[in-house]
């Protein structure tokens, strides 16, 4: 650890460092023109290639099994026979039909897309920084450490908490209009955990860490919930994963300039005052 993670992190009473609600706005106005710039365009295509062999090799190996799997636990289900029975007793048409391969891609399409993110934090997400960091943030220094493997475990949870957290949910989605709701709530989740973390990983210490994602975990969320909304128009899927990440880190990198812009000169004797406030954890 070097003296810089050691050192607390200290704010003058009566300062405010949050970004708050308008540095929401601000970063994806900024996102949005740094999406615009040709090396971001460019940085499109790995997530995107990576999103769509995945989605090809899961419905390739995946298809067949799954749906006759859920078929299987169609059979079992007494509300699904009896509408199936009463839709084509009717002369109309039978819902395992469409409930079956409906299910498959609700399954399987989450899978793709949250490996899309994962990419794009671990391996894009440094491409975004090192467009944006000398641009818009150059008095940001670069004070972190293990970069890669906070970001790769901090992806690797993410995935494996969405995935659960998904699968787990998924009868509730019968129940209107939780499907819409569910799936913004995992998606948010995802992006705000998953991004938030890379965003800052490269610059800040681990004081500064803890202490701007307790103190902008509403900003993180909202920006996480707008993505999610977002990413429930198909067509977003293709520039979401670097875009996202760029509002992310221009979020967390305007709200780290804040931060040491409000931190006193280590001389300061306001730095072994005893109401220093500490970096309390996250949630």
């Amino acid at each position: 650890m070097t003296p810089s993670d050691r050192r607390p992190v200290v704010v003058p009473a009566g300062t405010s460092i949050s970004v708050g609600f308008r540095g929401v706005a601000t970063a994806f106005k900024r996102a949005a023109i740094s999406q615009c710039h040709p090396s971001m365009l460019f940085a499109l295509l790995l997530p995107f290639l990576i999103v769509f062999v995945g989605a090809l090799l899961l419905l390739w190996f995946g298809w067949t099994p799954l749906t006759q799997w859920l078929a299987a636990q169609a059979a079992q289900w007494e509300i699904v026979n009896d509408v199936d029975a009463w839709l084509v007793a009717v002369g109309l048409f039978s819902i395992k039909l469409w409930l079956i391969p409906i299910l498959a891609c609700v399954i399987l399409l989450p899978i793709s897309g949250i490996l899309g993110l994962a990419v794009a934090a671990v391996f894009v997400m440094p491409i975004v920084l090192r467009h944006i960091g000398p641009r818009n943030y150059p008095a940001v220094a670069r004070m972190g450490r293990h970069a890669t493997i906070v970001s790769t475990w901090n992806a690797i949870w993410v995935m494996a908490a969405f995935a659960l957290g998904w699968g787990l949910t998924l009868p509730l989605w019968l129940v209107p209009p939780m499907a819409v709701l569910l799936s913004v709530f995992w998606w948010a989740f995802a992006f705000s955990r998953m991004l938030r973390i890379d965003a800052i990983v490269d610059h800040a210490s681990s004081a500064e860490r803890e202490l701007l994602l307790a103190r902008h975990n509403k900003g993180f969320w909202m920006i996480g919930f707008v993505c999610a909304v977002i990413n429930l128009l198909p067509p977003a899927w293709i520039v979401l994963p670097v875009y996202s990440a760029l509002v992310f880190a221009h979020y967390g990198l305007n709200a780290l300039e804040d931060l040491r812009r409000s931190q006193p000169p280590a001389s300061d004797p306001l730095a072994g005052d005893p109401r220093q406030i500490g970096a309390p954890p996250a949630f």
